[in-house]
């Protein structure tokens, strides 16, 4: 079968390029041909017998997202004239769920679209003038699938007709190969980080990800450790600037990012403080790794985090994230503890399925 995906994929980071690509990845190696369009890069290339396609458009956060439903909805039609598209999926439900819906409708192909998140957490619940376009996209996609129980029951809770009978979930998975317990110090040296244990954060750098409760909690903390923040975004001067300002110690910023596996297996715990989560992909990665994880009590977060691999805490307590790091970084027999049964959870989420009920 020949299946176009629509959304963000590599060289642009994030999560839902890692999804697309994983399950890219998975089709092909079954014998099916994909295409994804996706955001402008100027680095865009076929990537694992993957053909990607770049739309034009200005890649700059927030700019791109306005032009990239008009500009994937020309890709998606140039597509259509030269293959015969069996399938068309789009991930994160707008731009890229709308541009999908509206082109898979427009020509009779099965469209499905992937709630990846904060299309509902935070656009359907915060603004209300996009909430219209959000259940359109769902009402009109012939399958939604979801990356978690919590944002299924999101998904459901619009009350769109028929919308519980069509979705269904479709985790996140992890390469269990590319992301393992190997040892590689190679960031501890990069850095010169021998001497402390290491907390690690990944992700974006914006408000709902709530890495500035790890500052809050780095200045009442009892342990001593580095905190190593990789990720950019909208907050990455504020919060450079609150560690100067407010002397904060041994905080590092690295920005941006593509090489997270070789960085996760340096750090001592993964700590995702985040106010809303639907999944919380680097929190298996960092699993798979061996390591343990602190996590808030929240969405997805719940449903990868239990007693043996970690933490959960309430993202709105500096206390409640200070305590829990200080917990694994004092306590070497839990530290390991949990670190030994890391890698058996991630297992959990290493296959990967493809979703499509065309699909054998």
């Amino acid at each position: 079968m020949k299946i176009a995906m629509v959304g963000q994929f590599p060289p642009h980071v994030g999560g839902v390029g890692v999804h697309i690509h994983t399950l890219s990845k998975k089709l092909v190696e079954e014998g099916h041909e994909v295409y994804v369009i996706t955001y402008p890069h100027k680095d865009i290339k076929d990537i694992d017998g993957i053909h990607v396609i770049g739309t034009k458009g200005i890649n700059l956060p927030g700019i791109r997202g306005l032009m990239f439903k008009n500009n994937a909805k020309k890709a998606l039609e140039n597509l259509l004239e030269k293959e015969d598209i069996d399938i068309i999926h789009g991930h994160y439900l707008f731009p890229a769920g709308a541009a999908a819906v509206e082109v898979g409708k427009k020509h009779g192909i099965k469209t499905y679209v992937t709630a990846h998140g904060s299309d509902m957490f935070e656009v359907y619940k915060k603004q209300p003038l996009l909430r219209f376009l959000l259940k359109k996209v769902l009402r009109d996609a012939d399958g939604v699938f979801v990356v978690s129980n919590a944002l299924k029951h999101e998904v459901i809770a619009t009350g769109v007709a028929g919308i519980a009978n069509k979705t269904k979930i479709s985790w996140n998975s992890v390469d269990i190969d590319k992301f393992s317990p190997k040892e590689n110090d190679s960031f501890k040296k990069e850095n010169k980080l021998d001497d402390k244990p290491i907390v690690l954060f990944v992700g974006n750098l914006i408000k709902r990800k709530n890495a500035e409760s790890l500052l809050e909690a780095k200045k009442v903390s009892e342990s001593d450790y580095y905190l190593v923040i990789v990720g950019d975004g909208p907050l990455f001067k504020r919060l450079n600037k609150k560690v100067q300002e407010e002397n904060i110690h041994d905080v590092i910023f690295t920005g941006s990012r593509d090489d997270i596996e070789n960085i996760i297996p340096s750090c001592d715990v993964l700590i995702l403080p985040s106010f809303s989560e639907s999944f919380g992909l680097v929190l298996i990665e960092a699993l798979a790794c061996g390591k343990p994880v602190i996590g808030s009590d929240v969405g997805g977060i719940s449903e990868i985090i239990n007693d043996d691999v970690g933490l959960l805490v309430n993202p709105n307590k500096i206390s409640s994230i200070s305590k829990a790091i200080d917990t694994i970084i004092d306590d070497d027999e839990l530290r390991l503890a949990l670190s030994l049964n890391a890698r058996n959870r991630a297992i959990d989420f290493s296959e990967v399925t493809i979703p499509y009920d065309e699909v054998d």
